[in-house]
């Protein structure tokens, strides 16, 4: 009979604040979790609170909780690893021991700002899709659109037969040679490539963006490439939005 303790390999290391679950399992895909001295590289293996598991030599709940504002550049992998060797946002963080991960993600072509922590409770949090915080964006598109064409964002547009919350919208400026405009966009949802597919539905395709702000965060004072450690006020006001959230 299993022992009524026993968990998922994966499950206990996001538990323990290491990494979120999928970043877990491509830590035991990929040869970096050891269980009583072995390796273990298959999912499925449970363990208990006897079992000594460690990730990279270290053992489970012996890293401090650390946190990071990141100012993604473009052409940077929003993950911990490549099989095409491309860069990733961990490249950035050498000089920190721990097993840092992103809390959602960027596309590979958007730059701005991405939050970076080892905390598996508060980056499920953050993820969850109760969490309403609002996420700015800067976008370059292509045509230049009026206030009215851009005005389905308001309400909500319908995009693969999927309503989206309502988003907020400026637009910034606009290249009459170039048919281009600059458009700032705020949204609170977190579905794939959301801003892309809102501006392309109206026929206004994304040729360049960047996420400017994350709910009170901004990035001042970062150049692109560059990383500051969130302030304890940051990430309580993170955590209250998030738990109002996950509680209604």
């Amino acid at each position: 009979m299993p022992q009524q303790n026993e968990e998922r390999l994966q499950k206990v290391i996001a538990n323990a604040g290491v990494a979120s679950r999928r970043h877990a399992e491509d830590l035991i895909r990929t040869g970096h979790v050891e269980v009583n001295g072995v390796v273990v590289t298959e999912m499925g293996v449970k363990v208990t609170d006897r079992d000594e598991v460690l990730v990279d030599g270290v053992p489970l709940g012996k890293e401090r909780k650390r946190y990071f504002l990141f100012y993604k550049p473009r052409g940077v992998i929003t993950a911990v690893t490549d099989d095409k060797k491309r860069a990733v946002v961990t490249d950035y963080f050498e000089d920190v021991q721990e097993h840092l991960y992103p809390v959602g993600r960027l596309d590979y072509d958007t730059s701005g700002l991405l939050l970076m922590t080892n905390d598996g409770e508060f980056a499920n949090m953050l993820m969850h899709p109760s969490f309403k915080v609002d996420k700015k964006y800067v976008a370059k598109v292509q045509g230049i659109p009026t206030r009215a064409q851009l005005m389905p964002m308001r309400d909500g547009l319908v995009v693969a037969g999927k309503k989206l919350a309502p988003a907020r919208f400026t637009i910034i400026s606009t290249d009459k040679a170039k048919k281009t405009a600059i458009v700032a966009l705020t949204i609170h949802q977190g579905i794939n490539h959301q801003v892309k597919k809102m501006f392309q539905a109206l026929g206004f395709p994304v040729m360049k963006l960047s996420r400017t702000e994350y709910g009170p965060l901004t990035l001042e004072g970062l150049q692109s490439g560059e990383h500051r450690p969130l302030k304890p006020i940051e990430i309580q006001v993170l955590k209250t939005f998030a738990q109002k959230g996950l509680t209604h």
